[in-house]
């Protein structure tokens, strides 16, 4: 049976999601244009993913997601939109669109966004879900929304994100933070780089970031989630 199915035009970019999903061990059915992905919907009954670029060389994917809804509001979907086209994030959540990911993106991220979905879905109900002060995040699935307007954050804010609100109110060592961040892949953030993370991190959460309410300095130590954080099950 087929995990995800994958439709994007740019073969370079194709085949490194492709690769990359199925050395994770997911059964990636690969296509490059709508006509091919509605031939494999007609083949296949349910197929749980897709990954679906939006504009495409034969139209564009949100009329595939609109066409898809019509028959399944169960598939999760994945969109891939260029960096600075809000307005594809607008209509591919319009057309059904779950989630979305900007390009150029980190295959990683992507990664752990499929990862979360079928964890997930393996593990049942739930959802692992923060709230503190405005902002309320799915951790599972890589979302933050300041009331209701989602903020992007890149695979390191993530991380530090994720890091901060697990341990609320609790001091966290800038060692303990770089730790944390090590890339396995060989990328290591040094003091300086942590700085510039938190610095970014604070612009896009705080009402104020020179007077930061959630990420407070400890001079000599290092940073501390200064709101409380309220644990909570389900979705948005």
């Amino acid at each position: 049976m087929t995990d995800i199915l994958l439709l994007e035009d740019d073969e370079s970019v194709n085949r490194g999601i492709e690769f990359t999903l199925q050395k994770a061990g997911y059964h990636i059915v690969s296509v490059f244009t709508i006509s091919q992905a509605k031939q494999i919907l007609k083949q296949e009954a349910e197929i749980p993913m897709m990954i679906c670029d939006v504009n495409l060389s034969d139209g564009n994917g949100t009329d595939l997601i609109s066409y898809i809804r019509k028959t399944d509001s169960d598939m999760h979907i994945i969109c891939l939109t260029a960096l600075d086209q809000e307005m594809d994030q607008v209509l591919g959540y319009e057309a059904g669109a779950d989630d979305y990911i900007t390009k150029p993106f980190s295959l990683s991220v992507l990664l752990l966004k499929v990862n979360a979905y079928f964890r997930k879905q393996q593990n049942g109900a739930g959802g692992n879900c923060v709230q503190s002060g405005n902002l309320k995040a799915d951790l599972d699935i890589m979302k933050l929304y300041r009331e209701e307007e989602e903020i992007s954050l890149t695979k390191n804010e993530w991380k530090m994100f994720s890091m901060f609100v697990k341990h609320p109110k609790q001091i966290l060592s800038k060692a303990q933070i770089l730790e944390h961040l090590f890339d396995m892949e060989g990328d290591f953030v040094d003091e300086n780089t942590l700085a510039v993370y938190i610095r970014r991190l604070r612009g896009k959460i705080e009402p104020d970031p020179s007077h930061p309410e959630y990420i407070k300095n400890v001079r000599g130590i290092g940073y501390i989630w200064n709101q409380p954080c309220i644990r909570q099950g389900g979705g948005r």
